[in-house]
């Protein structure tokens, strides 16, 4: 094959996974609500999701165990051919079991699902087949679409695995929001790794510091105000009272704004023009705090105080981008 021939043919099977996400997308229906509502009920007594599947279904089963936990969702997978000697001691009343098979037709599957139902397990079938037996045998079942795989042979699973996983992750998803699931939860999950690191960083991590944001006091002329913004590279800069306090902030908008309707204001004294009690954030604050006030607020810049409301520090909101935090 030349390299136009392999892209085409990589190009192919892209497409074909493609559609079957796009069909399974487009069938989402009722049975999803009624899957999810279930879920949610189990969540809501404690008990626990049990997953479960054999060969590539249970590397996508794995994932989705992955996928739960770290949104808080108590979760574990169950081999059914170990289950069968002595695992189903993981199990217990009340909770759910999410079995995936493509063909809804895995022996293993089948002979599981009846002997987990003797401990009251909920047990919901995840297939392209909702006229199988599994799906016959399950309380509720989710199907999604796959009518051909990406393999030339339409043998190694691919369209179908891709498809399942995603009504998986739609379902984690749609989880996530019913549990009203933060941010601030999340970390509490992933405190290891680059993401941790990210979340766990404190305001003063990614502030400017003294020296390298404008600050002076708000008696100073706007003129001033915004050749110290431009030596500091600045949108704005934290205007301080005869005591030190914070008393206002000025901004590079406050300054378009005011050339529109009054081109005389250079020489006036910024504290004229100056929003007073301006949003801020108290030093020792974590960062993702401040990533929550520039959402909320739809603001530029965020300025960092200590105890006595003096300003030590500001974030500019590329500053997160830069830290990761977004």
């Amino acid at each position: 094959m030349n390299n136009d021939e392999i892209i085409a043919k990589g190009k192919n099977c892209i497409d074909i996974e493609a559609e079957a996400l796009r069909q399974t997308s487009t069938h989402l229906g009722e049975d999803f609500a009624r899957v999810a509502t279930a879920v949610f009920e189990v969540l809501k007594e404690g008990k626990k999701l049990i997953f479960s599947g054999i060969g590539k279904n249970a590397d996508i089963a794995r994932k989705l165990v992955g996928t739960f936990n770290s949104i808080g969702v108590p979760s574990t997978f169950l081999d059914p051919v170990n289950a069968l000697h002595g695992d189903m001691g993981l199990c217990r009343k009340g909770d759910a079991l999410l079995a995936f098979s493509n063909s809804g037709e895995t022996e293993e599957l089948l002979k599981l699902v009846p002997l987990l139902k003797r401990f009251d397990t909920l047990a919901i079938a995840i297939t392209s087949k909702p006229e199988s037996n599994l799906a016959a045998l399950c309380d509720h079942s989710l199907t999604y679409s796959a009518e051909h795989e990406a393999c030339p042979l339409d043998l190694a699973p691919t369209a179908s695995s891709t498809a399942s996983m995603a009504i998986g992750d739609a379902l984690a998803m749609v989880t996530l929001e019913w549990r009203a699931f933060s941010r601030e939860d999340f970390l509490k999950f992933h405190p290891g790794g680059s993401l941790g690191k990210s979340f766990a960083a404190s305001v003063e991590d990614i502030m400017r510091p003294a020296g390298q944001y404008a600050q002076t006091s708000e008696d100073t002329t706007c003129q001033e105000c915004l050749e110290r913004m431009t030596n500091a590279n600045s949108g704005c800069i934290a205007l301080t009272s005869a005591s030190g306090a914070l008393g206002g902030v000025f901004t590079d908008g406050d300054a378009r704004r005011l050339i529109l309707k009054d081109r005389d204001f250079l020489a006036k004294p910024v504290s004229d023009y100056m929003t007073r009690d301006p949003i801020t954030i108290k030093q020792g604050s974590l960062a993702v705090e401040a990533l929550r006030i520039f959402e909320a607020r739809k603001i530029d810049d965020l300025i960092v105080i200590d105890g006595d409301r003096r300003p030590i520090g500001v974030i500019d909101g590329q500053d997160l981008t830069k830290a990761r935090i977004v």
